[in-house]
């Protein structure tokens, strides 16, 4: 039997590339593994590199996407900030210049069948 943690996780991480490929966002990674966790996504939007944590939880939308945010404590940021800066030393793909760096966050609350309620897309929140 599949794990349902997994199962949301990939629902979670399916509807946020979509949303920011409609966007206009390139996403150039998923699911990038470092020493110190997994990078969910990390795209490109213009002049400026983002790095996106997924956040897919069960609940109302309105809770749904509030517990979502709130699961990123002082903790997870720093452990975000940590697996950046090892995608960067383990030698990004070629990509064209950007100018900025930023931590997005998109929040998706589903269904308890796993049926997606609400996204919602939280720029530069780290």
């Amino acid at each position: 039997m599949p794990d349902p943690r997994r199962a949301r996780g990939i629902t979670g991480e399916d509807t946020a590339a979509r949303m920011l490929t409609a966007l206009g966002y390139e996403v150039i990674s998923r699911n990038f593994r470092t020493g110190y966790g997994e990078l969910d996504i990390v795209a490109l939007d213009r002049d400026c590199l983002v790095f996106c944590e997924v956040r897919a939880r069960v609940g109302r939308p309105s809770t749904g996407i509030a517990y979502a945010l709130d699961s990123i404590g002082p903790g997870k940021q720093f452990q975000l900030r940590k697996m950046a800066k090892e995608w960067f030393r383990l030698g990004p793909p070629a990509l064209r210049p950007t100018k900025h760096i930023r931590f997005d966050v998109i929040a998706v609350a589903l269904s308890v069948s796993g049926r997606v309620l609400a996204a919602e897309h939280f720029r530069d929140v780290l």
